[in-house]
């Protein structure tokens, strides 16, 4: 089944923005102590944010007057009005509660079904690029292949395999396996998910016939717009620390972490163009090649998107992501710093670029104090299953998929070691 994501951003209820505050505040609490949110039970949401905007602090200074907004991240299996029905009909009591404080949603006995599927669907802000570390792969499916490892590896654990060939060990999980009814889901044949190597080329053949025009795009962003821009020259000692202890309070609980980032366009339909250019090969790629659990060889990555809003002039990036916020950026610099320059240099006060490829994420320390203080508290986030690594989930795939076939033994000895 395909996943999906969407993105809604709506404006808060003047004077309610404490109210509304406080009400996520207690969300996330529930959350920290264990209590699944109201949505869990639809069990196809893989991760779901809510987060405050346009309130308080202004990373580049900005004085133009914004109304607070919430905006609400969701990444879930199946099709969209489908899920946004299901969404609004069963999970209503937590909707009525959080967007009551916002505006347009329906008031009293209007508060129906219908009109929260309108309302969020009326509210919805088309995706630039979204990247998913586990194609194909259901919040059910990913749940029940984590069961499979684990009882293989408890059964695998309470015998003495001494002597007994690979092969020989493979065919008795296997039989063991599929006594137990609750792993009648292995009949449904899946499969990992290949590069495809076939769009790749085309995509190659595509770039090669683009590039002289690609090199003059460079020539005139380094010498007609970078030798211009104002840089984010900052390190972390020059950070509001306050502001980066609150950040820090909502990190390292779990395995998993989260990101959000808001930033501004420059202005000028060269930059415009620009980004929306990366946006376009970034989906490409992903399409393509970054289908099995690497983005631009970063393993750590479960959903990563990014949003343009308010015509285009904005522009919100979520993740969720295995380990520590320095590790993963740490990853993103080592693996695709030209990557992040190419999209993020379009936007104000980033570290100093020379052809939308050297410098920005490569000047570590000021790209790391940029990431920072660019960066927006993540008010509440649900991760369905925050123990599991995208490693994890990916391997417990490739488990699935080698238990069912008929193996030699070298195979066998290999499928041995995905447990």
């Amino acid at each position: 089944m395909r996943q999906n994501s969407i993105t809604t951003i709506v404006p808060v209820k003047k004077d309610k923005i404490e109210l509304l505050l406080k009400l996520l505040d207690g969300i996330k609490t529930d959350l920290d102590l264990g209590n699944p949110p109201e949505f869990e039970k639809l069990n196809v949401i893989h991760y779901a944010r809510w987060v405050v905007i346009d309130y308080g602090k202004s990373w580049i200074d900005d004085l133009t007057p914004r109304i607070p907004k919430l905006v609400f991240v969701v990444d879930f299996d199946g099709d969209v009005d489908v899920f946004l029905k299901s969404f609004c009909s069963d999970t209503s009591d937590i909707l009525d509660k959080v967007y009551g404080f916002c505006e347009g949603f329906p008031e009293g006995e209007k508060r129906t079904p219908e009109s929260r599927f309108s309302f969020l669907k009326n509210n919805v802000v088309k995706d630039a690029a979204v990247y998913i570390g586990a194609p194909g792969r259901t919040v059910q499916q990913i749940k029940d292949e984590n069961n499979l490892r684990n009882f293989i590896r408890n059964y695998l654990d309470s015998r003495d395999w001494k002597d007994v060939s690979a092969h020989t060990i493979h065919k008795k999980i296997k039989e063991e396996v599929l006594k137990k009814e609750e792993f009648l889901f292995l009949r449904k044949k899946t499969k990992m998910p290949g590069i495809n190597w076939l769009g790749l080329v085309f995509l190659g053949l595509v770039l090669i016939v683009l590039l002289p025009l690609i090199i003059v795009w460079l020539l005139i962003v380094h010498f007609f717009y970078e030798r211009k821009d104002v840089n984010f020259t900052k390190k972390r000692s020059g950070l509001d620390s306050a502001y980066l202890d609150e950040l820090e309070k909502y990190e390292d609980w779990k395995n998993q972490n989260q990101f959000t980032q808001l930033v501004d366009m420059k202005e000028g339909k060269v930059r415009l163009i620009t980004i929306k250019a990366m946006f376009a090969l970034s989906k490409e790629l992903i399409k393509f090649v970054f289908v099995q659990g690497k983005l631009m060889g970063i393993p750590t990555i479960h959903f990563a998107k990014w949003v343009m809003f308010e015509d285009n002039s904005r522009v919100l990036f979520f993740s969720n992501f295995d380990g520590s916020w320095q590790q993963y950026l740490g990853d993103f610099i080592d693996n695709s710093g030209w990557g992040l320059t190419g999209i993020f240099s379009n936007t104000k006060v980033f570290p100093k670029t020379n052809f939308l490829l050297t410098g920005g994420a490569y000047d570590e320390e000021h790209f790391l104090a940029w990431s920072r203080n660019s960066e927006l508290i993540t008010n509440v986030w649900y991760s369905a299953y925050p123990d599991l690594s995208i490693k994890n989930v990916n391997n417990n795939t490739k488990i699935r998929v080698q238990l069912m076939k008929s193996l030699s033994e070298r195979k066998a000895a290999k499928f041995l070691k995905l447990i």
